[in-house]
């Protein structure tokens, strides 16, 4: 039998051996021209194309924040504006961390706020305004699947390893919505 409905368990971290798990956590940003071109960038230390974007701080930053941060330190472009379209778990592998990528879509910017792109030369040899289907061909592998799963709706979309979850990505039935039977079970 189970402890009593409604027992509280209360205890401080300095009392528990716990041991927390480091799970490094990135953003990233889609931005459009008014073309609907998406940025893409050239990084120096890897190969491939990928978007802006890059590891959030230890320091309490926010996924928007690092996503603020890094669309500004490589390119020079501040976004006001976004909407959390993907969250992707990455499992670690040998040599890979794996974590958690949170992507933006900040959406179209202006002529005026794209004439201002000056990119971080250490980081960062190219930028290119691209129709999404050939962007799609540039970006390496795992963002070219966050990107394509982001940019088909508008809705959330949670992926693990860039791949859709079964079971997690279809919306589920609510008590009075008007929606077709579940396949996920019965109400009882």
């Amino acid at each position: 039998m189970g402890p009593a409905p409604g027992t509280v368990y209360r205890f401080s971290m300095a009392e528990a051996d716990l041991e927390l798990p480091a799970i490094p956590a990135s953003a990233g940003a889609l931005v459009f021209d008014r073309a609907g071109r998406l940025l893409i960038l050239k990084p120096t230390y890897k190969s491939g194309w990928t978007i802006p974007g890059g590891v959030m701080e230890a320091d309490g930053e926010t996924p928007w924040e690092a996503c603020q941060r890094e669309v500004h330190e490589e390119t020079g472009i501040e976004v006001h504006a976004g909407r959390l379209a993907c969250m992707d778990f990455r499992r670690p592998r040998p040599g890979n961390p794996g974590g958690i990528r949170f992507l933006f879509d900040c959406g179209a910017l202006g002529d005026e706020d794209l004439a201002g792109i000056v990119v971080q030369a250490e980081e960062i040899s190219e930028y290119r305004f691209t129709a999404l289907p050939e962007a799609l061909t540039l970006l390496r592998g795992p963002i070219r699947r966050r990107v394509r799963a982001a940019s088909a709706g508008r809705r959330l979309i949670y992926l693990e390893d860039g791949r859709p979850v079964p079971g997690v990505t279809k919306p589920l039935p609510r008590p009075g919505a008007k929606s077709p039977p579940s396949q996920h079970g019965r109400m009882k």
